[in-house]
């Protein structure tokens, strides 16, 4: 298969077909994403206008029979931040674009001001249509993916932005349809993106793979026992492992529990953030875990039967062995709430904010879903809403009143909401924002969990724990051991696990293998053997993924971006967090040797 680059100009509505190049030939994911963006992006642009550029790019295995590797990388200047951003998400669209042989689409340029219509991309094999679609403005995505797909019966996979994106708001996540078509909850949504698409005047990318075929491995006999070695693991192993053992038994964390199976994990460690980040442990945790989701779903289907659409086990895309995805069903129908309602999610709109109601938790899972906000940013948001006094922490419905406004075009509050913490704070007079380059923390404490606190302040994404995620050392354990998390060396495990993780964005697989992988040795082995397989060359995981982030910091520093905005709150420094009474005192010298001469 000859790989592809599609760019489409939105400033005179053309695009372009243009072969991959060579020193592309190994490059997907995240690392085209930001290999392109810091080659082709100016740092001092201003993020929503002509000069910044959206970069889509499949993982290299997507479309392929490699377990749990359909995963998608949006990447460009986040409008949060200021600097470069990658964003991965799950949904069919990776696969379908791996199957039209396309490794990237790079959409640039802007109408003209003062333009009020909008346009789709639309994008079959050998052929694109940029076609404008002012129907699908200003919609639900929940109505826009089942209207999407009414107008192609081909069942495409569709990403693009919600009302948020269409209004520039800084919080606007890129968001993704699910298998099914039954939620748009597959979110690249961290950075604003959103906004960046939506600054393009594009409401959809509409991919069609009718005609295309699933990327061939250069060795197929090398990378079908590297797949079966890989997949053997992943179902074996007690996180992301099957649904049920051999004896009818739930067995994989992940699969029966999904990702919020960490709710009471986090909560016992005490490391969950609670009432914007003033201690680490939840009294209603338990109420808004993926345990009590689990319950919920069994308990609908007992009561529903059939017509019970609560689930877990789900795949977020096709391929998919780990299953961490979940529906969360209304309890007095059974039917949809939302879709999924991650560890992430159920903390930010939950925990964070003292709600312990899972109905309310899920609610507002469902509207960011439907305007197009990523749900991290918004709980952080509306965290800073509660520290203002306009909402009472633990008011659910008030909440839920809140986000509402968003609809509503002329509501400044609706804007507030989705403007990001930082910003919101600053329109406040909110001083308690906890934040890292413009970015909100995520829902793991940094003061009891040394580790992923240098990762916040150090990735050149903001507040991210994707970017390196030091939890499955320091909580989870691997191969039997916990790296003791009060540690305060942490700067080479951080590195690590950043390198680690930008590799693993670029393959398509999903992060959560790294539970495998890291603990099991065949896991890694088969891993690697599939990419090495497909290459037709030997990668050096560490090399790859540093070269990845030297793109990525050579970008920021280029923005301005210096040592001191790796750098956490300083209510971090001087708050100690019950209930350890912990501060997060790792040196700056210490969080400084991250990147020390990279």
């Amino acid at each position: 298969m000859a790989y592809k680059i599609l760019r489409v100009n939105m400033s005179d509505l053309s695009h372009k077909w243009e072969d991959l190049p060579a020193e592309y030939e190994t490059l997907a994911g995240r690392a085209l994403t930001s290999t392109i963006v810091s080659k082709e992006v100016d740092p001092m642009c201003h993020p929503l206008r002509e000069f910044n550029k959206i970069v889509i790019s499949p993982g290299l295995l997507a479309g392929t029979s490699a377990p749990s590797s359909g995963r998608l990388s949006v990447g460009g200047k986040s409008p949060l931040t200021g600097g470069i951003k990658e964003a991965n998400a799950g949904g069919i669209t990776a696969g379908k674009l791996g199957c039209l042989g396309i490794r990237g689409v790079i959409i640039e340029g802007m109408p003209p001001a003062g333009t009020s219509d909008w346009y789709s991309i639309i994008i079959q094999k050998d052929k694109c249509e940029i076609k404008k679609t002012n129907e699908y403005a200003n919609m639900g995505l929940y109505d826009l993916i089942t209207k999407i797909w009414q107008d192609y019966p081909s069942k495409p996979g569709i990403i693009g932005c919600g009302i948020a994106g269409q209004r520039l708001s800084p919080n606007a996540g890129v968001f993704g349809n699910n298998v099914e078509n039954t939620d748009p909850g597959r979110y690249a949504g961290r950075g604003g993106l959103g906004g960046v698409l939506g600054s393009k005047r594009v409401i959809s990318v509409i991919t069609d793979d009718t005609g295309g075929e699933p990327p061939q491995p250069k060795d197929k006999e090398k990378f079908e026992e590297g797949r079966k070695m890989f997949t053997k693991a992943l179902t074996a192993h007690p996180v992301t492992g099957k649904l049920k053992d051999d004896d009818g038994n739930p067995y994989g964390g992940l699969s029966n529990y999904g990702t919020n199976v960490l709710m009471n994990i986090l909560n016992e460690a005490g490391g969950l953030p609670t009432k914007n980040f003033r201690s680490g442990r939840f009294e209603n945790a338990a109420k808004i875990s993926g345990e009590a989701v689990h319950e919920l779903v069994d308990k609908t289907k007992e009561k529903f039967g059939d017509a019970a659409e609560g689930r877990y086990g789900h795949a977020c895309h096709p391929g998919c062995v780990m299953m961490c995805s979940n529906v969360v069903p209304y309890e007095n129908t059974g039917k949809h709430q939302v879709g999924p309602l991650e560890y992430e999610s159920a903390w930010a709109l939950g925990t964070n904010l003292t709600i312990g109601d899972l109905h309310d938790v899920a609610e507002l899972n469902r509207i960011c879903n439907d305007v197009g906000l990523d749900t991290i940013e918004a709980g952080g948001t509306l965290g800073v809403l509660m520290e203002a006094g306009l909402i009472a922490f633990g008011d659910g419905k008030g909440a839920i009143a809140a986000l509402k406004e968003i609809y509503n075009d002329n509501s400044a509050l609706g804007r507030l909401c989705a403007s990001g913490a930082t910003n919101a704070g600053k329109v406040l007079g909110v001083s308690r924002i906890p934040s890292v380059k413009g970015q909100s923390l995520p829902a793991y404490d940094p003061r009891p969990i040394r580790g992923i606190g240098v990762t916040y302040a150090t990735t050149p994404m903001g507040a991210d724990h994707t970017a390196g995620y030091t939890i499955a050392a320091e909580i989870l354990g691997i191969k039997g051991e916990v790296t003791d998390p009060r540690i305060l060396e942490k700067a080479d495990l951080s590195r690590t696990f950043q390198a680690t993780t930008a590799f693993i964005d670029a393959t398509g697989y999903c992060l959560f293998i790294a539970f495998c992988v890291l603990d099991d040795d065949n896991g890694m082995a088969g891993m690697a053997q599939t990419i090495n397989a497909f290459l037709g060359k030997e990668i050096d995981i560490g090399a790859y993924g540093m070269a990845i982030l030297k793109a990525e910091l050579d970008f920021n520093r280029r923005a301005g971006f210096t040592e001191k905005d790796d750098r956490l709150p300083e209510f971090f420094l001087k708050e100690p967090l019950p209930p350890h009474d912990v501060t997060f005192d790792v040196a700056d010298d210490e969080v400084d040797k991250v990147y020390k001469g990279v």
